[in-house]
């Protein structure tokens, strides 16, 4: 098969990644993503406002994920859409497992995830990028979240779909894993795809999470050293 961008079935589209590029951040990272251009931020430990949503057990972390209007051809609307408010949610629950958030109880850890140029994938790029982010600010963590999507285009599984396959394909994988255990902490499907096609596609996102940690090591390695 040979897929719109000429890559194989199982092949990532190039990707780039560099921590700590905002000097006013905690932590901060920066991922492109065949043509998604991402940056994440990350403030904390802080102050919990509103104070309502504070927790004596462990810290409140709050997600935003935004896209700038010019990241899509069609200019998008400022501020926050249903959209943007539901992958802000699902940010928060694929990187809830790997931050010991019981060690910093009544405060908040806020991450920002900001698009600057879309090109399908998004949420598994911009949970790659806040994992960045988050160990750029030095906050605690059981390992490494990365994320990865595969999908179904003219009737075959393949990895991490372009903007092309996933407005034409059948079905979108989108799959995090906590790269230290392996579990999954993201697992979304959208479309149709039979029992044996979805074990395929979460076989193959599983593997490319497993490439997309070895960038994320060097990138670390990059600003950190061994």
């Amino acid at each position: 098969m040979t897929r719109c961008d000429g890559r194989e079935k199982e092949e990532l589209r190039t990707i780039k990644m560099e921590v700590g590029v905002l000097n006013r951040a905690d932590g901060s990272a920066y991922v492109e993503w065949g043509n998604n251009k991402i940056f994440a931020a990350v403030y904390g430990p802080k102050e919990v406002i509103p104070r309502f949503l504070a927790r004596n057990d462990k810290a409140y972390l709050r997600c935003k994920y935004s896209m700038a209007p010019f990241s899509v051809e069609d200019r998008k609307r400022p501020g926050p859409d249903r959209r943007s408010i539901e992958i802000g949610k699902v940010t928060a629950g694929a990187l809830a497992p790997a931050i010991i958030l019981e060690d910093y109880p009544n405060s908040m850890i806020e991450v920002l995830v900001d698009v600057m140029q879309a090109d399908a994938g998004t949420r598994c790029a911009g949970i790659t990028a806040a994992t960045l982010a988050l160990v750029d600010a030095g906050i605690p963590m059981r390992g490494l979240v990365t994320a990865c999507a595969a999908g179904k285009v003219d009737d075959q599984i393949v990895l991490d779909l372009c903007k092309e396959e996933d407005n034409s394909g059948q079905a979108d994988v989108p799959v995090a894993i906590l790269s230290r255990t392996e579990d999954i902490t993201l697992l979304q499907m959208d479309g149709i795809m039979s029992e044996d096609e979805v074990d395929e596609a979460l076989n193959l996102a599983v593997k490319g999470c497993k490439d997309v940690y070895e960038m994320q090591m060097e990138a670390l390695k990059s600003k950190y050293g061994d």
